[in-house]
């Protein structure tokens, strides 16, 4: 599948007003457009940030969803948001887990690679990094993202509570150190958020 992502960043006491509109306004533009597949809705709301995410089944369906989700971003977001970036990605492992309850935890890594090495990315994430991740405590899912053409890349595990969350972060550095080194990438922005909503439609 491919998705975008949205990454907004404002003042934490506007976060609510955002999240009220993205969870109405914007969950029923969602589900009007073709192609759509579920999203996530991740906040860390002592710093001001927010991240969305949105599945498609194809390219060109979350292409196609541009004009309007583009158009009508900047009210759902506002009077939140000072700083918005949107990037496409290829969602090339995923593993939906079971589902986490809300308030749960994100946590995510940005990626630089050199674009020849994406197939081995993928390769270490799904057949060396996943298994591991998957043994976790707590362990509601995981995914890995990339945008092969200018080597950039994401990953997001995802965590049933906050207590889980916490508690895996030595375990997942020791997995993560040998996954970059095998996968030739590098860890640019390592990040953890709340679950506000985590919903994907496999099939």
């Amino acid at each position: 599948m491919f998705v975008r992502t949205v990454y907004a960043t404002g003042d934490p006491a506007r976060l609510g007003t955002a999240l009220g509109a993205l969870n109405t306004r914007g969950h029923d533009l969602l589900e009007e457009r073709p192609g759509y597949r579920g999203a996530g809705v991740f906040v860390d709301r002592d710093l001001g940030k927010l991240l969305t995410v949105s599945w498609w089944e194809s390219a060109a369906a979350r292409r196609n969803s541009d004009e309007v989700m583009s158009a009508r971003r900047p009210e759902l977001l506002q009077p939140f948001a000072g700083t918005v970036a949107v990037e496409n990605f290829e969602a090339v492992v995923l593993h939906a887990g079971r589902r986490p309850l809300s308030g749960g935890g994100l946590r995510t890594s940005r990626l630089e690679f050199e674009p020849a090495d994406a197939d081995l990315a993928a390769d270490t994430f799904h057949a060396g990094v996943l298994p591991l991740l998957e043994v976790l405590p707590g362990f509601a899912g995981a995914a890995l993202f990339l945008d092969r053409d200018r080597g950039r890349g994401m990953t997001g595990v995802l965590f049933a509570d906050r207590a889980s969350l916490t508690a895996s972060r030595a375990r997942q550095a020791a997995i993560r150190h040998a996954g970059t080194a095998k996968a030739h990438v590098t860890v640019v922005a390592l990040e953890e958020f709340e679950i506000v909503h985590a919903d994907v439609r496999e099939d």
